[in-house]
């Protein structure tokens, strides 16, 4: 865990000076407009900040996998908040006139940054080209601060950095789960057992119990001899040891879909040809007497397959956690999806803009986007 990273809040004089602002501009997209713009919402403190502070704003960020999709949309969606500018490319013979014609407390919006292979490869000239737009850095993009690419690590390298209001904000919430209150209640879910071994690992002794569900409970099923049929497994998954833990807690009934439609049935009796596909209610029964009892409740992940409509459960399990006394701290982007779609997201103690970045921060106590903010720093 790192502490006093510098905070922009402490930058400094930057009147006239060139801030490259790196955002998580990531957001679901429908007829080319955003969707809800949870992330994006909550990184607007900075940009406002940044401004009144009469600096010339270049703010880089990225849309999806695709290279060529826009942030146009995200610019819009912004501007409707606090006025930013849009040039439609990261490079050209027009972008240096355009920077030194821009006005001391604006700021300005640069195409996707995936659009350019040196981002994903973190290609060290074109890290370099990025920092040479500006004179400080400052990130404010928790969601992919675990991705070592050029505008996350590269840049910092060149130029004095700072971490945004998110950032410092889910850092410092995030903490509270490595010095909980007790009893503890770790919900996880998701899929991928194998990318979060070490942190099941880890928190089997930070946690008092942990609930193991969605597609990583499948592995323990299986460690324990049970059939899951053509439920969906990691070969890279080795959950023997923690399978046995005390500790865990895994669904005791289970939704599968069949060749004839969907049923509940007992985890011990699902069938070769079956797919287990959500927690059923007996589990969330069970979960709410542990919620009833809990001071402190970290969820990641959904309980079920919830790109195929199979949110019931992770529903049923927001509803009874935004009642609950207990301190409160979700993430992933399914389980957010699901806290949106009813409602429910203001119902928390904190909601993390991070899935990844949020489990690996929580299984090391160090990102790569921090580091590069430390060792920035040193320098």
């Amino acid at each position: 865990m790192q502490k006093k990273l510098p905070h922009v809040k402490n930058i400094g004089n930057i009147k006239g000076k060139r801030v490259i602002l790196r955002l998580g501009l990531n957001a679901a997209m429908k007829d080319g407009k955003v969707m809800g713009g949870f992330r994006i919402k909550k990184v607007i403190p900075t940009i406002k900040f940044l401004k009144e502070k009469g600096a010339k704003v270049i703010i880089l960020g990225h849309m999806g996998r695709d290279p060529k999709q826009s942030l146009r949309p995200v610019a819009d969606y912004i501007n409707r908040r606090t006025k930013v500018g849009f040039v439609p490319y990261l490079k050209g013979k027009e972008l240096p006139a355009i920077l030194e014609g821009q006005k001391n407390g604006t700021a300005l919006i640069l195409e996707n940054l995936r659009s350019h292979p040196g981002e994903v490869k973190n290609d060290p000239v074109f890290a370099k080209y990025l920092a040479s737009l500006g004179d400080i850095y400052v990130n404010d993009a928790f969601p992919v601060a675990h991705r070592k690419h050029a505008s996350i690590v590269g840049i910092p390298k060149y130029l004095p950095s700072f971490i945004g209001f998110q950032f410092a904000d889910e850092l410092k919430h995030l903490e509270m789960a490595l010095k909980p209150s007790h009893p503890f209640l770790f919900i996880l879910g998701g899929a991928k057992p194998a990318t979060k071994m070490a942190l099941m690992k880890k928190f089997m002794n930070i946690a008092d119990k942990i609930f193991i569900g969605g597609a990583l409970a499948n592995d323990f099923y299986k460690a324990r001899g049970l059939e899951v049929g053509k439920s969906l497994l990691d070969k890279k998954a080795h959950v023997g040891a923690l399978a046995k833990n005390k500790k865990l807690i895994l669904p005791i009934d289970v939704v599968v879909k069949t060749a004839h439609g969907n049923r509940i049935t007992k985890p011990e009796e699902v069938s070769k040809g079956e797919t287990i596909a959500d927690a059923g209610p007996d589990t969330i029964k069970e979960l709410k007497k542990i919620i009833g009892k809990a001071k402190f409740v970290l969820w990641n992940g959904p309980l079920g397959n919830y790109e195929e409509g199979f949110e019931k459960g992770t529903a049923d399990l927001l509803k009874i956690l935004a009642k609950s006394p207990a301190k409160t701290i979700i993430g992933g982007g399914d389980t957010l999806a699901v806290a949106f779609k009813h409602k429910l997201h203001n119902k928390f103690n904190f909601v993390s803009t991070a899935g990844g970045a949020m489990l690996d921060y929580l299984a090391d106590g160090k990102l790569p986007g921090i580091d590069a903010i430390i060792n920035s720093k040193e320098k």
